[in-house]
């Protein structure tokens, strides 16, 4: 035990926060996950009044989601950014995730005064001629303000919420120690990669609560859209913005949620449909840089039907290659061509080689079959897209975080715009930019620029090849040629062989305890009691306790073996 704790270092700083998760995941029906980590039993939650069991109601993954919004900022944003990953997570799991809101109560105004007065050195008097205590919004990581700057000007403040760093250091430390241990405990565990997931979530996390970061977002978002007049993207105030606070420029407008459960007055909706899958389009194939939450809720409606979307603290972005690879895929859809799509894919995967590159073809081919005979209007790219990614799944292909993320961003807005416009269909909408893109993959130009390219690439290949053979060889010869082999399932032996050890190492220290204090006894060693020494009797009781802890052990064990698994793993 003591060698486990300290395996795990400086995790075991937060005990409170530690026993505090477990007991969160105990009160939901999840309290062998402790146990099955082989954490310390000091850390193992018991079963507390009014946990539910497995085969209760609500379902598992229900009660997941509760679990995860019980632990607080941290976790909830790890469920919003895990539900864009359905290569590692079960549907009816994303399904539950997608719902994670950042409902939280505010925090006081005061504390909102104190800290960007703490951010700029100046009373808040000084900084903004006026500042509203009650907040427009409120999230898990910040809340907005209205104010005026000193000349008027009437602006937005986003205040990060105070001490959410030392939160999030703190839940971020747990989570990478939990992942390492699921990684070495859980069986399966492995293919989901729980500690890259927490590393990509540390990144993405990291981001948001940096306010520079969006602040350059917004920026850039609003370069790129420069002269399009049905998109308004607020103006950064930077004499008002620092890491933690940032000013921009109110807009009066109406939330899109607000508008798909009670049409405003003056919105078309069928406009709106149109402009906000045209603006999503043009992000990701034009620009590449794409709003990666597109909901409802970050989306406001402005007069003249003018689209402006909120909240740039996830973005994502796709380099040209890829963005051409997700064209060949919607186009070999469209197409009904199996091939095109398998090598868009090929080109997408980390994967350089795909071992059943045929079957996989097939297997596309017959899914392509399904949409074989539907008018293109009738065809569902998002539907599409799911299967083609349960494909992927199914063959165990990896693609890039920023990869799903455009699919869930594509998703996202095509399902928005048909609960605007039920008769809406992306692919119209897709044509014409895809068109373009072919375009200028064969203009000569291009084609002149990646021969260039190419050529620049084997020239250093057919440079660097002798040397690179020339190592090779020198590595056989000298014997630095190593092969690693990696064994997988032999945890639960391991740990079973642990056990046995330690039973083994009690008991011989039973029966030295009773040898040793039966030679005491017979030699009549003092200190003596009643004529009998102390010593020999401290000894023969505590070979007396560890003996029965050692014969409760024995018990437990073989009955746990013997009963059958009820846990639903």
């Amino acid at each position: 035990m003591i060698g486990r704790i300290v395996r795990l270092g400086r995790g075991y700083r937060h005990l409170g926060r530690l026993r505090e998760i477990f007991l969160v995941l105990a009160r939901h029906g999840f309290g062998d996950f402790a146990q099955r980590l082989g954490l310390p039993r000091p850390l193992r939650a018991r079963r507390t009044r009014g946990a539910r069991d497995v085969v209760d109601d609500p379902t598992r993954w229900q009660r997941m989601r509760m679990v995860i919004e019980e632990l607080g900022p941290a976790f909830i944003k790890l469920g919003q950014i895990m539900s864009n990953r359905p290569d590692l997570l079960p549907n009816d799991l994303i399904d539950e995730l997608e719902k994670l809101q950042d409902a939280v109560p505010p925090f006081p105004a005061r504390d909102s005064r104190a800290l960007i007065e703490s951010e700029f050195g100046r009373p808040i008097e000084s900084i903004f001629r006026r500042f509203d205590d009650i907040p427009l919004a409120t999230a898990s990581i910040a809340q907005v303000h209205r104010a005026e700057l000193p000349d008027g000007t009437p602006v937005a403040v986003k205040v990060q919420r105070p001490g959410i760093e030392r939160v999030i250091d703190v839940d971020l430390e747990i989570m990478r120690h939990l992942a390492a241990l699921m990684e070495k405990y859980v069986e399966g565990a492995g293919y989901l990669n729980p500690v890259g997931v927490v590393e990509e979530f540390e990144r993405v996390i990291r981001q948001e609560i940096d306010f520079h970061l969006e602040a350059i977002h917004l920026e850039r978002f609003a370069a790129n859209f420069s002269g399009n007049r049905t998109i308004r993207v607020p103006r950064v105030h930077k004499s008002h913005s620092t890491r933690r606070v940032l000013t921009m420029e109110y807009i009066e407008g109406t939330k899109l949620s607000g508008i798909i459960r009670d049409t405003a007055p003056g919105a078309n909706l069928k406009l709106v449909a149109s402009r906000g899958a045209d603006l999503l389009l043009e992000q990701i194939f034009q620009h590449g840089f794409f709003h990666a939450d597109p909901h409802p809720g970050n989306i406001f409606i402005m007069p003249k039907n003018v689209i402006c979307f909120l909240d740039f603290g996830m973005m994502g972005s796709l380099p040209e290659s890829q963005r051409e690879q997700f064209v060949s895929i919607i186009f070999g859809a469209v197409t009904r061509d199996a091939r095109r799509i398998t090598g868009a894919l090929q080109r997408l995967t980390e994967e350089r080689y795909i071992e059943q590159k045929h079957r996989l073809e097939r297997r596309l081919s017959d899914l392509l079959d399904q949409y074989a005979y539907l008018p293109l209007k009738n065809i569902d790219i998002a539907r599409l897209l799911r299967d083609l990614i349960g494909t992927l799944i199914a063959f165990r292909l990896t693609l890039s975080p920023n990869f799903y993320l455009l699919v869930k961003s594509f998703i996202t807005i095509e399902g928005v715009a048909r609960m605007l416009d039920p008769d809406f269909n992306i692919v119209e909408h897709m044509e014409p930019l895809a068109k373009r893109l072919f375009r200028e993959r064969l203009h000569p130009k291009r084609v002149a620029r990646d021969a260039a390219h190419a050529a620049v690439d084997l020239a250093f290949l057919l440079r660097d090849l002798p040397y690179e053979v020339r190592e090779l060889i020198d590595q056989l010869k000298g014997g630095k040629v190593r092969i690693v082999f990696e064994h997988q399932g032999l945890e639960s032996m391991i740990r079973r062989h642990d056990a046995i050890s330690a039973r083994i190492a009690t008991a011989i220290l039973v029966a030295a305890l009773v040898v040793g204090s039966s030679l005491i006894v017979l030699a009549g060693v003092p200190p003596l009691w009643r004529g009998v020494p102390t010593i020999g009797v401290a000894g023969f009781v505590l070979a007396a306790v560890l003996a029965f802890g050692l014969s409760i052990s024995m018990i437990w064990r073989g009955t746990r073996d013997r009963s059958p698994d009820t846990s639903g793993r």
